[in-house]
């Protein structure tokens, strides 16, 4: 993994951590209904993506990809109905379990298969992640856990259409938000067919910047860092988030540190450093 490599993942987990925390706070709180939120998220990350390519210079117009398009809008949907349902540890556990499962075992079948240290770290990093969001398995619901593990399988598959994409990762990025939005749109207006929109101006904020900022921008990184990422590495570095996500709600919402947390954290930290360091060996 090249230096470059490593700042971008590291932003995009960051990013990804903090679209946690957005979505949280306004589903969480009842301040917006799920497919008004999905909108919103995803075109105000069509607009920033399209405001990034045109003042970046580069003409080049994105690749329609439909499925990358319809991946995206079936992982922003199933991701704000299932926090709608479900706590957030079993929501994160269900979440990049089905990532790992989707991406490691596309890997696997193309014949691009962990080496022995990758496996040990994938196995220590999944089971510190297991730890950590143990507690939550306690207060599921059964239609939030499968909306969340199908918006896993999604983000998945646009993780993999995008580490084999061709051309500028912003324009590509910003193609698939734009293909995605009448999706969106749509599901909102059977939503509201269904019963009255519930929309206020925190809701629609913390949306914007869930866009904007967290998704638009995080996505266009983590397309640029997957050029440099093995199938194995690009599943087993999102498994960074929840730790990152803990840590945001420590020091942003006040949550408690606990030991859990920080031997939790340790231990999918530990998981992605040696299935790295075993790809560079």
């Amino acid at each position: 993994m090249t230096l470059r490599t490593l700042g971008l993942t590291v932003a995009a987990m960051t990013a990804f951590a903090a679209n946690s925390l957005l979505c949280r706070a306004a589903l969480g709180r009842g301040l917006v209904d799920a497919p008004s939120f999905t909108s919103l998220r995803l075109l105000s990350g069509a607009v920033t993506l399209f405001l990034l390519v045109r003042a970046s210079g580069r003409p080049t117009p994105g690749t329609r990809d439909l499925r990358a398009a319809a991946a995206l809008f079936v992982y922003a949907f199933a991701f704000s109905l299932a926090y709608t349902r479900i706590p957030a540890a079993l929501g994160a556990l269900l979440l990049f379990g089905a990532v790992q499962v989707t991406m490691i075992g596309r890997g696997v079948a193309v014949g691009d298969r962990p080496a022995p240290l990758e496996w040990a770290g994938i196995a220590l990093s999944l089971g510190g992640l297991v730890a950590l969001t143990f507690p939550g398995l306690r207060q599921g619901d059964p239609a939030g856990s499968v909306l969340m593990i199908g918006a896993g399988i999604a983000w998945g598959v646009y993780s993999l259409l995008g580490r084999s994409s061709r051309g500028d990762p912003l324009a590509a990025n910003g193609a698939h938000f734009a293909h995605a939005v009448p999706l969106a749109l749509l599901a909102s207006l059977v939503a509201a067919g269904l019963g009255a929109p519930r929309l206020s101006a925190p809701g629609a904020g913390l949306a914007v910047a869930s866009g904007a900022l967290a998704s638009g921008l995080g996505y266009a990184i983590w397309y640029a860092a997957l050029r440099g990422l093995s199938t194995a590495q690009a599943a087993l570095v999102q498994l960074s988030v929840p730790p990152l996500a803990a840590l945001g709600g420590v020091f942003l919402l006040g949550e408690a540190v606990t030991l859990r947390l920080a031997l939790s954290a340790l231990a999918i930290l530990g998981g992605i450093a040696l299935a790295a360091s075993s790809r560079r060996a």
